[in-house]
């Protein structure tokens, strides 16, 4: 039944998603051509019917968009921001899709002014739209509608996991009924969750067929039950899912290989290991590199006087940093302090009022322009201009050994900017938290993240409260 409600609360959407376009269109046609904001220019070049007659093909191309973004999945886990970005990107690639559409087919006359009003309307329309369905239908969980009743097989450290987030988030619409289990006793409560009984209870409690769903949370030494459990609950017809207590280990996307029809999962999956996005990161970095030095060339002039005026000793600062594969490489900074030895330098961190930072160097580092000249490093290939952050070799020495998974890092080029960085782990903060989003950063790469993170480090990441 519930799975039924998707599909119509889907194709509702879809219905609604053309709806909501076809006003954002229309609503920007009447603002470029019939408003006062653009009375200076408002003669139109195309006729009022032509432009309408193209909805007839710009909606379906939004909904199929819309559903390549995957908005018409089942969404109770998606977070909010996940649906903003997909909306987003969405509607981007709808822009650029008609502008290279109208190039294509000559259409010079057609308002592109008109066309980006026409997409900005629809993301703000279209979020709107969405906020008002998610807090109806988070209303609707709430009170017992399109509730999931969900069994548990097996207790673990992934049952118990599994249950703190479900309990945390009521808007999820699921109720876990109890678990089954061999090893614990009936009766034991884990946050208001009892064990009702053995795994052989499935035999009778299947049958009745009340449950929406089975979630198979076995401890690691009872997977060779699995099989069986899997077999039960498939002769059911009940949707069952597997929750593995191991994803301390395994990715939350794992990458599965198919040898011959034997599945292989990856421990890892990095998605720059592969040739294709790799070189298109690669040609970008060449280019935004090239852009960059020619944008900043004035402001890497001014300050490379007043380095020089500043203080005494070299302009360019060159430090031994640990790239991809693990090979070493000199990273290339402005100088912000004062000359020192080298082997004592090497092993120490910067902290807040570092009275080796001069005065020119503390101001630059706030603006992040002490690193400018790593725009070097990526044309030369030893950086990106999205990463993990590189690390000297002494601190990659001694986090290799305290912090799990850190090496995992030196998977890809390491960048100017990144997740972690965005986010305000920089300087001397968390080792492990700017670990955890480097590792998030190397398993979900794609070309919008990179677009995003470089987009935000205007705001989160040059001016930061940890660059000291």
């Amino acid at each position: 039944m519930i799975e039924e409600n998707q599909k119509y609360l889907n194709r509702l959407l879809a219905l609604i998603d053309a709806v909501t376009a076809a006003v954002s269109y229309w609503l920007a046609w009447y603002i470029r051509f019939r408003s006062t904001l653009f009375s200076a220019n408002s003669f139109e070049t195309v006729s009022y019917r032509t432009y309408m007659s193209a909805l007839v093909f710009i909606l379906p191309v939004m909904v199929i968009l819309y559903w390549s973004a995957n908005l018409y999945e089942p969404n109770r886990l998606r977070g909010r921001r996940v649906e903003i970005g997909n909306v987003v990107t969405a509607n981007v690639i709808g822009y650029l899709v008609f502008i290279v559409a109208l190039y294509l087919l000559h259409q010079s006359y057609w308002s592109r002014t008109m066309i980006f009003i026409f997409f900005m309307i629809d993301i703000v329309l279209d979020l709107v739209v969405r906020f008002m369905i998610w807090e109806i239908m988070k209303q609707m969980r709430r009170n017992g509608r399109f509730v999931k009743n969900v069994l548990l097989v097996g207790y673990s450290r992934a049952a118990e996991e599994y249950i703190d987030r479900v309990l945390q988030n009521p808007q999820w619409g699921y109720n876990i009924r109890g678990i089954l289990d061999d090893r614990v006793e009936a009766g034991t409560q884990y946050k208001s969750i009892k064990v009702l009984g053995r795994i052989d209870n499935l035999m009778i409690i299947l049958p009745e067929n009340h449950l929406d769903e089975i979630t198979i949370t076995l401890g690691l030494s009872e997977y060779y039950r699995l099989e069986s459990i899997v077999s039960m609950c498939e002769k059911s017809g009940v949707h069952t899912k597997f929750i593995p207590d191991y994803n301390n280990i395994i990715p939350t996307k794992p990458y599965t290989e198919d040898i011959l029809g034997l599945p292989v999962v990856n421990i890892r999956y990095v998605p720059l290991s592969n040739a294709f996005p790799a070189m298109i990161k690669r040609i970008l970095d060449i280019l935004g590199s090239l852009v960059c030095l020619v944008l900043f060339s004035p402001v890497m002039l001014v300050f490379a006087v007043l380095i020089k005026v500043g203080s005494p000793g070299p302009l360019i600062y060159r430090q031994e940093r640990v790239g991809l594969h693990n090979k070493p490489f000199m990273m290339y900074k402005f100088r912000s302090m004062v000359v020192q030895d080298e082997r004592s330098e090497k092993k120490k961190w910067t902290t807040r009022n570092d009275p080796r930072v001069t005065s020119v160097g503390r101001f630059m580092r706030k603006l992040s322009i002490d690193e400018l000249p790593q725009l070097i490093n990526v044309l030369k290939g030893d950086m990106s201009l999205v990463g993990p952050r590189p690390e000297r070799p002494y601190f990659v020495e001694k986090f290799q050994e305290e912090i799990p998974r850190y090496m995992v890092k030196h998977q890809v080029r390491p960048g100017m900017t990144g997740w972690a960085q965005i986010h305000g782990y920089r300087g001397d903060t968390s080792i492990r938290k700017r670990i955890d989003y480097d590792l998030y950063y190397i398993e979900n790469w794609t070309l919008g993240l990179d677009v995003k993170i470089l987009f935000l480090t205007v705001f989160n990441g040059f001016v930061n409260k940890n660059a000291y």
